[in-house]
Protein backbone atom coordinates (compact mmCIF):
# COMPACT_ATOMS: atom_id res chain seq x y z
CA UNK A 1 0.00 0.00 0.00
CA UNK A 2 0.76 3.75 -0.67
CA UNK A 3 1.31 5.91 2.08
CA UNK A 4 0.55 10.19 1.51
CA UNK A 5 2.72 12.01 -0.06
CA UNK A 6 4.45 9.32 -1.76
CA UNK A 7 5.07 9.99 -5.59
CA UNK A 8 3.55 6.76 -7.58
CA UNK A 9 3.57 7.01 -11.74
CA UNK A 10 -0.03 6.39 -12.56
CA UNK A 11 -0.19 5.48 -16.21
CA UNK A 12 -1.09 8.28 -18.72
CA UNK A 13 -1.09 10.89 -15.89
CA UNK A 14 2.45 10.68 -15.15
CA UNK A 15 3.84 11.02 -11.97
CA UNK A 16 1.69 11.78 -8.92
CA UNK A 17 1.45 12.46 -5.10
CA UNK A 18 -0.89 10.23 -2.96
CA UNK A 19 -2.80 13.36 -1.53
CA UNK A 20 -5.13 10.65 0.78
CA UNK A 21 -6.13 7.08 0.95
CA UNK A 22 -10.06 7.67 1.82
CA UNK A 23 -13.62 6.80 1.13
CA UNK A 24 -15.26 9.16 -1.50
CA UNK A 25 -18.73 10.17 -0.65
CA UNK A 26 -19.86 10.16 -4.15
CA UNK A 27 -23.21 9.27 -4.99
CA UNK A 28 -23.06 5.51 -6.76
CA UNK A 29 -19.76 4.68 -5.33
CA UNK A 30 -19.06 2.27 -3.04
CA UNK A 31 -18.65 4.31 0.42
CA UNK A 32 -17.23 1.49 1.90
CA UNK A 33 -14.15 1.09 -0.70
CA UNK A 34 -10.83 2.81 -0.32
CA UNK A 35 -9.37 5.11 -2.86
CA UNK A 36 -6.17 6.90 -3.69
CA UNK A 37 -6.68 10.27 -4.18
CA UNK A 38 -3.73 11.19 -6.74
CA UNK A 39 -2.52 14.84 -8.05
CA UNK A 40 -0.52 14.58 -11.15
CA UNK A 41 2.91 16.77 -11.04
CA UNK A 42 2.43 17.97 -14.58
CA UNK A 43 -1.13 17.95 -14.85
CA UNK A 44 -2.61 20.88 -13.19
CA UNK A 45 -6.24 21.41 -11.54
CA UNK A 46 -6.58 17.34 -11.98
CA UNK A 47 -7.31 14.78 -9.62
CA UNK A 48 -7.09 11.29 -10.09
CA UNK A 49 -8.99 8.56 -7.60
CA UNK A 50 -7.87 5.05 -8.03
CA UNK A 51 -9.40 1.74 -6.05
CA UNK A 52 -6.75 0.98 -3.45
CA UNK A 53 -7.92 -2.75 -5.01
CA UNK A 54 -7.20 -1.88 -8.41
CA UNK A 55 -4.19 0.03 -7.61
CA UNK A 56 -1.88 -2.52 -10.26
CA UNK A 57 -1.54 0.47 -12.31
CA UNK A 58 0.48 2.42 -10.19
CA UNK A 59 4.09 1.77 -9.11
CA UNK A 60 6.71 3.34 -7.11
CA UNK A 61 8.75 6.36 -8.96
CA UNK A 62 12.57 5.23 -9.73
CA UNK A 63 14.80 6.20 -7.15
CA UNK A 64 18.03 8.23 -7.97
CA UNK A 65 20.43 4.92 -8.36
CA UNK A 66 17.32 3.40 -10.37
CA UNK A 67 17.37 6.80 -12.55
CA UNK A 68 20.99 6.58 -12.92
CA UNK A 69 21.58 3.45 -14.19
CA UNK A 70 18.51 3.51 -16.41
CA UNK A 71 19.98 6.69 -18.18
CA UNK A 72 23.10 5.26 -18.41
CA UNK A 73 21.27 2.18 -20.30
CA UNK A 74 19.59 4.61 -22.68
CA UNK A 75 22.29 3.28 -25.53
CA UNK A 76 21.77 -0.06 -25.10
CA UNK A 77 18.08 0.02 -24.92
CA UNK A 78 16.78 -1.96 -28.68
CA UNK A 79 13.99 0.69 -30.33
CA UNK A 80 10.88 -1.29 -30.69
CA UNK A 81 10.41 -3.40 -34.26
CA UNK A 82 7.00 -2.49 -36.17
CA UNK A 83 6.97 -5.38 -38.53
CA UNK A 84 3.59 -3.11 -40.10
CA UNK A 85 3.48 0.66 -40.15
CA UNK A 86 -0.33 -0.05 -39.72
CA UNK A 87 0.44 -1.66 -36.44
CA UNK A 88 2.94 1.21 -35.21
CA UNK A 89 0.56 2.85 -33.20
CA UNK A 90 -0.50 -0.34 -31.78
CA UNK A 91 2.85 -1.42 -30.31
CA UNK A 92 3.27 2.32 -29.10
CA UNK A 93 -0.06 1.95 -27.14
CA UNK A 94 1.33 -1.46 -25.61
CA UNK A 95 4.64 0.24 -24.41
CA UNK A 96 2.85 3.18 -22.91
CA UNK A 97 0.27 1.37 -21.14
CA UNK A 98 3.35 -0.71 -19.56
CA UNK A 99 3.74 2.35 -17.51
CA UNK A 100 7.78 1.07 -17.72
CA UNK A 101 10.34 3.55 -18.39
CA UNK A 102 12.21 1.50 -20.39
CA UNK A 103 9.12 0.93 -22.55
CA UNK A 104 9.18 4.78 -22.95
CA UNK A 105 12.51 4.88 -23.83
CA UNK A 106 12.28 2.73 -26.91
CA UNK A 107 9.52 4.63 -28.15
CA UNK A 108 11.01 7.66 -28.08
CA UNK A 109 14.36 6.28 -29.73
CA UNK A 110 11.65 4.41 -32.47
CA UNK A 111 9.92 7.98 -33.10
CA UNK A 112 13.41 9.87 -33.09
CA UNK A 113 14.54 7.29 -35.96
CA UNK A 114 11.63 7.32 -37.99
CA UNK A 115 11.02 10.83 -37.96
CA UNK A 116 14.92 11.24 -38.79
CA UNK A 117 14.36 8.88 -41.90
CA UNK A 118 11.12 11.13 -42.79
CA UNK A 119 12.53 14.15 -42.61
CA UNK A 120 15.77 13.11 -44.96
CA UNK A 121 13.13 11.74 -47.15
CA UNK A 122 11.69 14.88 -47.39
CA UNK A 123 8.34 13.95 -45.63
CA UNK A 124 6.88 15.52 -42.68
CA UNK A 125 6.50 13.20 -38.49
CA UNK A 126 2.70 11.51 -38.74
CA UNK A 127 0.88 12.92 -36.27
CA UNK A 128 0.23 9.44 -34.83
CA UNK A 129 4.13 9.24 -34.21
CA UNK A 130 4.07 13.21 -32.96
CA UNK A 131 1.45 12.67 -30.35
CA UNK A 132 2.65 9.43 -28.95
CA UNK A 133 6.48 10.71 -29.17
CA UNK A 134 5.19 13.32 -26.83
CA UNK A 135 3.38 11.29 -24.58
CA UNK A 136 6.62 9.35 -23.87
CA UNK A 137 9.08 12.31 -23.26
CA UNK A 138 6.09 13.25 -21.03
CA UNK A 139 6.31 10.37 -19.11
CA UNK A 140 9.80 9.80 -18.79
CA UNK A 141 10.94 13.15 -18.39
CA UNK A 142 8.45 13.72 -15.57
CA UNK A 143 9.35 10.86 -13.72
CA UNK A 144 13.18 11.74 -14.13
CA UNK A 145 12.53 15.17 -13.30
CA UNK A 146 11.01 13.75 -9.90
CA UNK A 147 13.85 10.77 -9.29
CA UNK A 148 16.71 12.95 -9.56
CA UNK A 149 15.14 15.90 -8.43
CA UNK A 150 15.53 18.66 -10.90
CA UNK A 151 12.87 20.48 -13.65
CA UNK A 152 11.52 18.68 -16.27
CA UNK A 153 12.94 20.85 -18.44
CA UNK A 154 16.35 20.07 -17.29
CA UNK A 155 15.83 16.39 -17.65
CA UNK A 156 16.91 16.53 -22.08
CA UNK A 157 19.93 18.37 -21.07
CA UNK A 158 21.17 16.05 -18.04
CA UNK A 159 20.34 13.11 -20.39
CA UNK A 160 22.48 14.36 -23.32
CA UNK A 161 25.45 15.23 -21.12
CA UNK A 162 25.20 11.94 -18.80
CA UNK A 163 25.74 9.93 -22.16
CA UNK A 164 28.10 12.80 -23.74
CA UNK A 165 25.31 13.34 -26.85
CA UNK A 166 25.12 16.43 -29.20
CA UNK A 167 21.45 16.11 -30.00
CA UNK A 168 18.48 15.58 -27.24
CA UNK A 169 17.58 11.72 -26.89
Amino acid sequence: MYSVGQYVVCGNKGVCTVEDITTLDISGVDKAKLYYILKPQYISASTVYVPVENAASLREVLTREQAEQLVSEIPDIPPLKIANEKMAEQEYRSSMRSNDSTEWIRVIKTIYGRRQKRLQAGRKETAVDGRYFKMAEDSLYGELAVALGVERSQVCAYIADKLNFTTPV
